[in-house]
């Protein structure tokens, strides 16, 4: 056997030997979700109001089960996720910080008093992950717009009455697609947040969300087409008939806070 060859021999057999004895990739550990579902069972109210979703910022203020669902956020390693796994870490993470960063400030009468003109809340730090420090401006464009998954718009939740309805349950990897899609259509069928269709007038008002991020929407042919497998029959038959004739408008924007506390409000 030529000297070549049993360097060849040699070669086969570390190659096999270390392929045998090492790890896999390392998965990024997850945060605490059966923590923070239990969370929001306990500490958001479904509502029947244009906010559909409100939470208990006083409670949570006092929780250190809040406290701990926070760390958890913060020692997770999403870079070693899968992208389903991503997905639902980043909008489950905007979610949760957006609600700290309202309990660090709390009481408010809206996010965007934590910011100023010069500075404003979505620029301000939430949490440091994996050594990256971020705010909630940075998650959403650095990273879940990034992603190419528009119906994130109807995930993440600014912690505000216009805003898309806080979902009670977490986003979960293995389920995020349906989670996603019935995100979206809970938000539009609000008439006053999501969507309002006037047949007669041959109008469309939507959220002013898909005004400001309307070049998510591009891919899927338009506003009023990226409507459509979130409507039910009817609607999307009358969008579609429409075409060239629809007039489309937004909605009034309410930055006031979605708290429990201010359920009586108008």
């Amino acid at each position: 056997m030529t000297t070549r060859r049993l360097h060849a021999l040699a070669a086969l057999f570390l190659a096999l030997v270390s392929g045998a004895w090492a790890s896999p990739a390392e998965a990024g550990p997850g945060p605490d979700l059966d923590l923070y579902a239990r969370l929001l069972a306990r500490h958001t109210v479904a509502s029947d109001d244009v906010v559909g979703t409100r939470v208990d910022y006083r409670a949570l203020a006092d929780s250190a089960d809040w406290k701990r669902l926070v760390r958890s956020f913060e020692s997770a390693r999403p870079g070693g996720m899968s992208r389903d796994e991503r997905l639902a870490y980043w909008i489950n993470a905007y979610n949760v910080f957006a609600i700290d960063l309202v309990l660090d400030h709390y009481p408010v009468e809206g996010i965007r008093e934590i910011g100023s003109f010069f500075s404003p809340v979505w620029n301000v730090e939430v949490a440091t992950i994996e050594g990256r420090t971020l705010s909630l401006g940075g998650i959403e464009h650095d990273i879940l717009r990034e992603m190419g998954e528009p119906r994130i718009h109807g995930a993440i939740v600014c912690a505000s009455v216009s805003c898309p309805p806080l979902a009670r349950t977490p986003f979960r990897a293995e389920t995020i697609d349906a989670d996603l899609t019935a995100a979206m259509r809970r938000w539009l069928a609000i008439p006053g947040k999501g969507l309002s269709i006037d047949r007669r007038a041959g109008r469309v008002r939507v959220s002013k969300v898909f005004d400001w991020f309307d070049d998510d929407f591009e891919a899927q042919g338009g506003i009023p087409e990226a409507l459509l497998p979130f409507l039910d029959d009817d609607d999307a038959a009358w969008i579609r008939a429409q075409r060239g004739d629809l007039t489309l408008r937004y909605l009034d924007y309410d930055w006031s806070l979605n708290d429990v506390q201010r359920a009586s409000s108008p």
